[in-house]
């Protein structure tokens, strides 16, 4: 809970950031998978190209006074562009009040603005650019040198085993899956990613990732076929609900193990 006016202030002006960043994410989730440059040009209409002028791509607000539409054709923009700029910044309201402004809080903002990104690419073009993963698996364990919060980020070697764990993991049961059923298993894709989480949160992360992730993809599928039934042949891809796993260990997933294994000791 807000109790001061400087606080207010922090979380309106860190909220206003992250949705600035959540505009570019924006930028990166419509053009890497098409190939295209997420530095040049500028911000353009996605219907009739037009540059967006700089009082028209102001975080959310210009989405609401244009009532989501281009200033100059009138064809309708995506809520998700809005959507994404409100996501990311609550998720670092939630990363600031979970863990203050500490230099944790970056690099936690880090692996979720990628995140982010992975899912939105995910869902609409069914791939997780290496362009995201690759880059996110060397940051995670050079981080890993750099910071030293043993609680809350895990050193060289965690990460590293973490990178082997979350890769060797998907890349084992998409082998077996492959052998068993004479089809394709896990795309490469996936297996990139939960390295990169790896990375970033530790061997540790790696295994609460991949349960919280399967169990929210079981539910999805569940709603899917009570809704839809036997005739629903969308096939929903994994990396989103790897993603929430990876966000929700970055949260609260060390108390979770912690609460569990002494539960165990207990019994």
């Amino acid at each position: 809970m807000i109790k001061t006016l400087p606080e207010a202030i922090a979380y309106i002006f860190i909220f206003a950031f992250a949705a600035a960043v959540g505009s570019f994410l924006n930028v990166c989730i419509c053009r890497i998978p098409i190939g295209k440059s997420i530095i040049s040009p500028g911000s353009r209409c996605p219907s009739c190209a037009c540059p967006i002028l700089f009082y028209d791509n102001i975080p959310v607000v210009s989405y609401i006074l244009l009532l989501g539409r281009c200033r100059r054709c009138r064809e309708r923009i995506s809520f998700e562009y809005p959507f994404v700029e409100v996501l990311t910044g609550f998720m670092a309201l939630f990363l600031y009040g979970r863990f203050g402004l500490t230099p944790i809080v970056f690099v936690y903002f880090l692996l979720i603005a990628s995140l982010i990104v992975i899912t939105f690419i995910d869902l609409s073009h069914r791939i997780i650019p290496d362009v995201i993963s690759l880059p996110g698996i060397a940051a995670g364990i050079i981080l890993s040198g750099l910071l030293s919060y043993p609680a809350m980020y895990p050193g060289v070697i965690d990460s590293r085993a973490g990178i082997l764990a979350g890769g060797g993991i998907l890349l084992i049961i998409s082998v077996f899956y492959s052998l068993l059923t004479g089809h394709a298993g896990m795309g490469g894709g996936d297996v990139k990613l939960l390295a990169m989480v790896g990375a970033f949160l530790g061997w540790r992360g790696v295994f609460f990732t991949l349960f919280a992730g399967s169990l929210a993809g079981a539910a999805m599928g569940l709603i899917l076929m009570l809704f839809w039934g036997k005739k629903s042949k969308y096939a929903v891809p994994f990396g989103p609900f790897l993603s929430f796993g990876a966000a929700a260990y970055t949260f609260y997933g060390r108390e979770v193990i912690n609460w569990y294994i002494s539960g165990v000791w207990r019994i």
